[in-house]
């Protein structure tokens, strides 16, 4: 008998390798997953100007960036935007504002595909390789009403679902969104507040798109790190104990020696 039901996750016109250069910027769940990525030595950015929650706010961090990245991940939260009312420019944080100075405003399907297709097309223009991995945050907007919350996800959901559609080679939609509401389905995933996915929930998530979504080298390159990683975080009773400063050489030996093959891996001694 089966007793959940399994997201099916399709495979991506692409595959994410060892050590790439990756943008992490969205909602706060792009911080979350993000941070794994940081964890196994992707050179990562994540949320550089803030956390931005809607695709106007991720356009224009990706508008006030110059650099090129291998991989870009996109995480959607909301489709709510605030506008200024004394410029009538949308902001990305009203930075603890009155509300009174601000419209809020409802992004349609076709606004939402709009600002991202220019996000895209940006980092295109940089790099015409780049990868595009479109989600959608599982964390549920309490303030809008739980009804409105599902009704700005299905907005993005269906966004999401046109701009893959126009960049076949170059994005896919990693269904985050599907796995915490459907897969897991169970409270004991989220923290406290019942709303934010928790550790474990992230760390499923990860584990589901390095299955379906790394490539075989990278998947190698992971099993190589670990043990490298597990020693370099030990923390010793003595750190200036002879025993403790031969194993701390004989890590720091083996990462070198990995970075020699993946050249993309950089490891501090600190």
């Amino acid at each position: 008998m089966e007793f959940r039901t399994k997201v099916n996750i399709q495979k991506a016109p692409f595959a994410i390798l060892p050590c790439e250069r990756v943008l992490f910027v969205g909602s706060c769940f792009a911080n979350n997953i993000g941070q794994k990525f940081a964890d196994e030595k992707f050179r990562t950015v994540i949320n550089p100007f803030g956390t931005m929650y809607n695709p106007a706010s991720i356009l224009h961090t990706i508008e006030r960036m110059d650099e090129t990245f291998d991989t870009a991940v996109i995480t959607l939260g909301t489709n709510h935007v605030y506008i200024e009312k004394t410029s009538g420019e949308i902001v990305d944080n009203c930075k603890k504002r009155p509300q009174r100075l601000f419209i809020e405003k409802e992004l349609t399907i076709d606004e939402c595909v709009a600002y991202l297709k220019s996000a895209i097309n940006l980092l295109l223009q940089r790099n015409e390789h780049t990868k595009f991995i479109l989600t959608v945050s599982p964390i549920r907007y309490a303030k809008y009403g739980f009804h409105k919350s599902q009704l700005s996800k299905a907005t993005l959901l269906l966004a999401v679902n046109e701009v893959v559609k126009a960049y076949p080679t170059h994005a896919a939609y990693f269904p985050a969104y599907e796995i915490v509401n459907d897969e897991l389905r169970d409270y004991r995933f989220y923290k406290a507040d019942m709303l934010h996915p928790n550790e474990q929930a992230v760390d499923y998530i990860w584990e589901c798109l390095v299955e379906e979504w790394f490539s075989d080298e990278a998947k190698k390159f992971l099993s190589a790190w670990k043990p490298i990683k597990e020693a370099l975080s030990h923390r010793p009773f003595d750190a200036n104990s002879e025993e403790y400063k031969a194993f701390r050489n004989r890590t720091l030996a083996q990462a070198k020696a990995l970075s020699e093959v993946y050249k993309g891996l950089i490891i501090s001694e600190e």
